[in-house]
């Protein structure tokens, strides 16, 4: 085998249950693509990983390690990419605290998160931890645009065995609630640059002006948009909404992504919190200011930080009897969605609401109707019509639901999600100023104290990259295409404009309608209820909500979708789907050592990985295996080897050796190939000849507390005894 500085397929080291699942099944890939001569190397870009690859001068030499994303930033940008990404962890505030503490205690002396930096090192030391949070990872990785939808397999398979969905009444008392001015929508500007220019970001005040961002640069036909949160605007909306909820009897529950939109959903988090106890801010906010309450940190650290002080304790009891019930995150021990910033994230909370049938989990564990707090209203409207949708006509029927497929425009950090170096909490009165390096002033906008401004950008390579990708798919399917912009929003009035002229160019303009989200969402549900299928063509943000929304409607989880992203130098990105990193199954991992992550999408991925692998390196091996891969994945599915959520019961362990044996049954079985078959047919034989050791000694595993080493830094000795139990499976393996 040639030693390879680069492998032919690197597989992302990543955190919670996916990382869990990685020591089951990447030796197993490992072990057949080595047959194939194909090597599949590891990089890691974990939380943890990150903060010990940020603060090399903290750690020892052995404990250093090498900084992995900015290593897969550079190969992404080459023809040579081939990288499966597994979900990570984007990190909140909570989270980094407790993945630095966690690393402190495992003997590496890095720094301490200063929350409020003083100093010119601390200030220092907060700069790169900010480069650690929110979405740090995905915005480096995806040079290209999204292809997202659920493989074949997937989608017979929910159709043939339809998962419960609740019921939607008419009456229902569910709606969502947004801001109808002064939010970011209402307040965005935008314009296309005509020539390659460096820009600033500066506020103007009765003191004088400050430098907010310099240095900026944008390449010609760049659109680039600025706008603002009206503080005193989001607080009024949100007492208001709080004071309705309460007279309508339903839950209150705030639904943010504090995690990707790593600056501005925090402070609106904040907002949220401060309002919903109002009477105890007013009462006691410099008690608790001394104390370090942050509101933006959420409930349960302000709850932790003023225990001690029965005052404060009484005011919050006394306010909170007052107030609405809370939608809950978990009843049992009382964890409410204001709890924590990272514990509700839109994109998967919206669309479990609405799979529930408007219902969410109340303080009495019990299911309720409840509102649903959006405050920015750009993309409100899709989940507002999606529950109006439904309670009209009852909820969809996944038997015979089609299906939604995906083209997101995401590269080179595309739109909102690539806005965190540019959103600033306004300090101070005053006008903030995008001016461009020849004096121009390109947008202009009044603010005051307390308001989130922001600015995002969309390149014009990507844009036109991401309209040919759509009609590549709308090619290739022959199903209905809509792309979901609003002439009336700013943004999408510079995208329409560039992207007619190119439909027009291609001959395919007939073939495609441009339509807000909110008739794009009408216009999908009806679609997919008569059995039919559609290609939303979206932004950023919303080609991450409709990657959940849809794939938990029709296939309950979002986890099994399958995400190709062309890289636009020619290398491929194959993510594992959507779904986030799963907490609870680790924390059940722990308690019961079952595991009920499904790595169905990690399946999906290394399939079309292989089969890109083929062609990008004319491997036929490579496509041997990948198709392989779909008859195993298809036989994992159609046999019911998906994992059990219960303890007791087969778990993610269980699936890995049923995807290994019907991997190697289908090598040993295809004619392609004669030595690969060879290779196979006893491995294929020995793990039939004995299923029912290996299964026995995975069931054994289960029911006592597993050891791992650590939540976001698991000792690896410990991780692999945990999730590779059969002794069985592993000697047949190698």
């Amino acid at each position: 085998m040639v030693n390879k500085s680069i492998p032919d397929i690197i597989y992302t080291k990543v955190d919670e249950a996916p990382e869990l699942a990685s020591a089951s099944l990447l030796p197993i890939i490992q072990r057949f693509a080595a047959a194939a001569d194909i090597t599949v190397g590891t990089r890691d870009i974990s939380l943890a990983g990150r903060i010990l690859a940020t603060f090399p001068e903290n750690l020892s030499a052995d404990q250093r390690v090498s900084d992995d994303l900015a290593e897969l930033g550079d190969l992404v940008k080459t023809p040579e990419a081939n990288v499966i990404k597994l979900p990570n962890i984007s990190a909140s505030v909570p989270q980094l605290l407790a993945a630095v503490k966690e690393l402190q205690d495992q003997g590496y002396a890095i720094p301490d998160y200063p929350a409020e930096p003083e100093t010119e090192a601390e200030k220092d030391i907060r700069a790169r931890y900010d480069t650690i949070k929110g979405s740090a990872v995905n915005p480096v990785l995806r040079e290209g645009n999204s292809d997202r939808r659920a493989a074949a397999a997937v989608k017979s398979f929910a159709q043939k065995n339809p998962h419960r969905m609740g019921e939607w009444s008419a009456d229902s008392k569910t709606r969502v609630a947004a801001m109808e001015s002064g939010d970011f929508f209402s307040n965005e500007a935008a314009a296309t640059l005509g020539k390659d220019t460096k820009a600033k970001i500066v506020l103007e005040t009765a003191d004088g002006e400050t430098t907010l961002k310099d240095g900026l640069s944008y390449p010609a036909g760049t659109v680039v948009d600025a706008t603002y949160m009206s503080a005193a605007a989001l607080d009024a909306f949100l007492a208001e909404e709080i004071e309705k909820t309460k007279a309508e009897g339903v839950l209150f529950s705030l639904h943010l992504k504090a995690t990707m939109m790593k600056v501005s959903d925090p402070i609106i988090f904040g907002h949220a919190v401060k309002q919903f106890l109002a009477p105890v801010f007013e009462k006691f906010g410099a008690e608790m200011d001394a104390l370090g309450v942050s509101p933006n940190s959420g409930l349960g650290d302000l709850l932790e930080r003023v225990k001690g002080n029965a005052g404060i304790m009484a005011a919050i009891d006394e306010t909170m009897a007052a107030r609405p019930p809370m939608y809950m995150v978990d009843s049992d021990r009382g964890i409410t969605n204001l709890h924590v910033p990272s514990d509700v994230i839109v994109d998967a909370s919206m669309p479990a609401l609405i799979r529930a049938g408007g219902k969410g989990w109340g303080p009495d564990n019990k299911e309720h109707d409840a509102v649903c707090v959006i405050p920015d209203s750009s993309y409100a409207p899709v989940y507002d019509e999606a529950i109006k949708f439904f309670k009209a006509n009852g909820k969809l029927n996944p038997a015979t639901a089609g299906t939604v497929q995906n083209i997101g425009l995401m590269a080179q950090k595309a739109e909102e999600y690539g806005s965190h170096p540019t959103t600033f909490e306004i300090p101070a009165n005053g006008t903030v100023k995008m001016v461009l390096e020849d004096g121009t002033v390109l947008h202009e906008q009044n603010v005051e104290a307390g308001d989130i401004w922001r600015s995002s950008s969309a390149r014009k390579a990507p844009i036109e990259d991401w309209v040919n990708l759509a009609i590549a798919r709308q090619k290739a399917t022959g199903y209905r295409s809509i792309f979901w912009l609003d002439a009336a929003r700013a943004h999408d009035a510079e995208l329409i404009a560039m992207i007619k002229p190119i439909l027009e160019a291609k001959g395919v303009a007939d073939k495609f309608e441009i339509m807000t989200p909110r008739d794009a969402t009408r216009a999908s549900l009806e679609t997919i209820t008569k059995g039919e299928n559609t290609i939303a063509i979206t932004g950023n943000v919303l080609r991450d909500y409709l990657t959940d929304l849809f794939p938990i409607l029709e296939l309950a989880t979002s986890a099994k979708m399958l995400s190709i992203v062309k890289l636009m130098q020619g290398g491929g990105l194959f993510e594992t789907g959507a779904g986030g990193s799963a907490p609870k199954h680790v924390q059940q991992l722990v308690a019961q050592n079952h595991l009920r992550w499904d790595s169905l999408g990690e399946f999906c991925a290394l399939g079309e990985s292989l089969k890109f692998l083929a062609e990008t390196k004319t491997n036929d091996r490579a496509r041997v295996l990948g198709e392989a891969v779909e008859v195993a994945t298809q036989g994992v599915l159609d046999n019911g080897h998906s994992p059990s959520r219960k303890v007791g019961e087969p778990d993610n362990r269980d699936s890995h050796y049923w995807f290994a044996r019907y991997w190697a049954e289908a090598l040993a079985a295809q004619s392609d190939d004669a030595a690969l078959a060879a290779e196979f047919a006893p491995v294929a034989q020995a793990l039939a000849e004995n299923e029912a050791k290996i299964t026995g000694e995975l069931a054994a595993a289960q029911g006592d507390p597993a050891d791992i080493g650590g939540y976001y830094h698991a000792d690896p000795a410990k991780l692999v005894a945990v999730m590779r139990p059969s002794a069985t499976l592993n000697g047949i393996l190698g």
